[in-house]
């Protein structure tokens, strides 16, 4: 069975705030629903329970990608273009790969130029600035959300050296990875 290429390039995990305040609040007075549901074992309790859960998805996809950049329309308009989406599940499944612009154009079958032209129009970057940011979003989400050393995270996210990574991580948020994760933690 084919994946979705948006399936392909969300996290393993999503989290949603469901607080009253949030502009998600109605989504827990639907989970609380499709728990009674759940509890009571109604007969048209399956149709409606896949009924919430899709549009619990369709939320927290939505919030992912507004989240994500302020190029959230470019990088779901990149997933209508089979071309580009193909490239974003690449870049994404296999983020600490030493990825270059011909590599990726022979995997979605154009030449490197061609793809690095269509790429521009569909995204507005280079597939390797593109990437570059990608990284960095991750790294910094894994600053906040985890404790992992520094050097793991730079490993992880396709950097040889903590020292190059901390170098690209101060260009793009002023502060080297250690000094902006203990400013955003208080």
């Amino acid at each position: 069975m084919k994946r979705s290429p948006i399936i392909a390039l969300l996290p393993r995990a999503l989290k949603l705030s469901v607080q009253e305040d949030s502009p998600a609040g109605w989504i827990r007075n639907l989970f609380q629903f499709a728990a009674h549901e759940l509890a009571t074992g109604r007969r048209q309790s399956p149709a409606m329970l896949a009924k919430i859960a899709e549009l619990m998805l369709t939320e927290t996809v939505q919030q992912y990608a507004a989240a994500q950049s302020d190029q959230s329309e470019a990088w779901i308009a990149g997933l209508r273009d089979p071309l580009v989406a193909r490239a974003l599940e690449l870049l994404h499944g296999q983020l600490a790969r030493h990825w270059t612009t011909d590599q990726l154009a022979r995997e979605v079958g154009l030449s490197r130029s061609a793809f690095a032209d269509h790429f521009v129009r569909t995204l507005g970057e280079a597939p390797m600035g593109y990437l570059l940011r990608h990284r960095l979003e991750q790294a910094a989400a894994r600053l906040l959300e985890s404790s992992d050393c520094i050097a793991q995270i730079a490993f992880d996210i396709g950097y040889e050296s903590e020292g190059a990574f901390s170098r690209a991580f101060r260009r793009e948020y002023g502060l080297p990875p250690a000094t902006w994760r203990r400013s955003k933690r208080h």
